[in-house]
């Protein structure tokens, strides 16, 4: 005796439910391939899909005019001078420190450079977002700038501008802070052999003793990172670090990357690039090149120091970018970058293997 007959038609309308949806889906696969072709060979085509099929990029597209919106901002308020007064002074540095260097250069961005010196030098000490170590970098940048230019009316202006202002008051050290010739007369006290051994001890740990990890150690790293390259010298990004162990639990389960082992992390850092130091969408990827520098400045570091380190990759997946503005709140602009746990070693915790790419395969000379 087969089945009722309200079971068999139960039955056969899930059949026709199943068929149907894998039609749709070839269907739908189909047509995003011959979009994605096409895409591939034109951007109008490529704007296209992205506009009405493919939805990927829009938060990446509002962060950006964000980050725009929020450059702008800081330009219009007297306390928040920082990226726009680094770029402009580092800009002044290159040309410093070119050979041959021109008698006159920097025309065409010194008075912009100078408003917001003079910005940052009445804001010194109410409130204002710009440190005393950058703003001493600004005073002895622009000494050195307005001391080695000839007479152009426009370098005139502000040669005289800047003459008048009050010197920012500030700790220093009888050191200049503006472009000077290194010492090469000694060899680095880390020679290669050193530096190549530590890359090989460096390895992704995922598994720490529980103790806590000293916030001293972290800053020590974190200065290290700091000094890695940074485009026009703006660092545009945070790091953002998590020890309190509810706050490291949540904040360590938001990477997919991280079931099964997050709950033994002492600490945990996000590092989170701001697009605000952007005027344009130019330098969209620069939040990422820049972060990254850093994070690999701070992996030495902490190896270095003991410490030991896990880079947690990050997905661009939308639900996951929510759950990550909520919990840590983040400004429009602001996109997680990295994640990346640190603590003391387990000294039972294995690591993996992870076999590198020969030298042969990633290196090359003048091949076109």
């Amino acid at each position: 005796m087969g089945p009722p007959p309200v079971s068999r038609l139960i039955n056969f309308l899930k059949r026709v439910r199943d068929a149907i949806d894998r039609r749709f889906r070839w269907v739908k696969n189909w047509c995003d391939r011959q979009l994605t072709r096409l895409g591939a060979r034109s951007p109008v085509f490529a704007s296209f899909y992205y506009a009405f099929f493919n939805r990927s990029f829009d938060r990446e597209h509002r962060a950006v005019l964000a980050g725009r919106r929020a450059h702008d901002r800081s330009q219009e308020r007297t306390e928040e001078t920082s990226s726009v007064l680094r770029r402009g002074i580092h800009r002044l540095e290159k040309g410093i420190l070119s050979k041959p260097r021109r008698d006159i250069f920097a025309v065409g961005y010194i008075r912009d450079t100078v408003d917001f010196y003079e910005r940052a030098v009445q804001a010194q000490g109410n409130g204002s977002l710009v440190p005393d170590e950058e703003l001493q970098w600004a005073h002895d940048v622009l000494e050195k700038y307005f001391a080695i230019t000839g007479s152009h009316p426009r370098i005139d202006a502000q040669r005289e501008r800047f003459e008048k202002l009050p010197t920012p008051s500030f700790e220093t050290n009888g050191q200049p802070k503006r472009p000077y010739k290194r010492d090469l007369s000694t060899p680095p006290s880390v020679d290669y052999e050193d530096l190549l051994e530590l890359s090989k001890r460096r390895r992704s740990v995922r598994w720490f003793r529980q103790e806590p990890v000293p916030r001293e150690l972290i800053r020590k790293a974190v200065d290290v990172a700091s000094m890695s390259p940074s485009a026009c010298n703006r660092q545009p990004f945070q790091f953002r670090v998590f020890d309190d162990p509810e706050l490291v639990d949540r904040v360590a389960s938001l990477p997919a990357g991280t079931k099964g082992f997050h709950h033994n992390f002492p600490a945990i850092i996000v590092l989170v690039g701001e697009l605000r130091n952007y005027y344009g969408e130019r330098d969209r990827h620069l939040i990422y090149i820049d972060a990254s520098l850093a994070a690999m400045g701070f992996v030495y570091a902490a190896e270095s120091l003991g410490l030991s380190t896990c880079c947690i990759n990050w997905p661009d997946i939308e639900e996951y970018e929510q759950e990550a503005d909520k919990v840590l709140g983040l400004e429009p602009d602001q996109r997680p970058v990295m994640f990346m746990a640190v603590g003391y070693p387990d000294p039972d915790g294995m690591v993996a293997y992870s076999q590198k790419k020969p030298n042969r395969q990633i290196c090359t000379f003048n091949e076109t």
